[in-house]
């Protein structure tokens, strides 16, 4: 098969990836402007690995850096969410709003969870994934870990969150709803 007749073939799946790209982008600017606003409120990102609270029955603690990565991940997520629903994967036959966020939600829970370990892992100075001194500190702008941790993860995210929700959320979620709806109607 030439890359003509492949292209052909993919182009309304490469359309839609690169929509989702186009939204992610958007998300991945609310994202981090939520991470900006958080840790300013914090007192700046020197203080992002301040210790909220201890995680009960371990040795681990809930830092700050992790209440940033979630709160923007589900600013993020809503707004996304809003966006492919609209545009990327706008289709005719669509499922209530509520039908369709819960599964959009349930991919973006796993992926932030699995996002939370690698944030994790940017930085904390004892992981092999530590983003090193001196380009990376604790301090602010361009060199901040804190926000360089939370771009990559996104990144490093964002394709399992567009292959589980175009094959999920907007294409099985859709379909099923469609199902029943025959069905009621006979």
């Amino acid at each position: 098969m030439s890359f003509g007749e492949v292209y052909k073939r993919y182009r309304h799946v490469l359309r839609q990836f690169i929509k989702f790209g186009m939204v992610g982008a958007a998300g991945v600017a609310v994202n981090m402007l939520v991470a900006i606003l958080m840790n300013k409120a914090n007192g700046g990102t020197v203080n992002a690995q301040r210790v909220l609270f201890a995680i009960p029955g371990t040795e681990f603690n809930f830092r700050y850096t992790s209440l940033v990565w979630i709160v923007a991940f589900v600013v993020a997520n809503i707004f996304n969410f809003q966006l492919n629903r609209t545009w990327t994967f706008r289709g005719t036959a669509k499922a209530p709003w509520f039908h369709e966020f819960w599964p959009f939600l349930a991919v973006g829970s796993a992926a932030a969870f699995l996002g939370l370990f690698i944030k994790i892992g940017f930085t904390n100075p004892t992981s092999p994934l530590y983003l090193p001194s001196p380009w990376f500190h604790e301090d602010t702008g361009l060199h901040s870990r804190e926000y360089w941790a939370q771009l990559l993860t996104i990144f490093i995210t964002m394709p399992i969150n567009f292959a589980a929700n175009k094959l999920w959320t907007f294409r099985h979620v859709r379909r099923r709803y469609a199902r029943e709806q025959q069905e009621v109607n006979g």
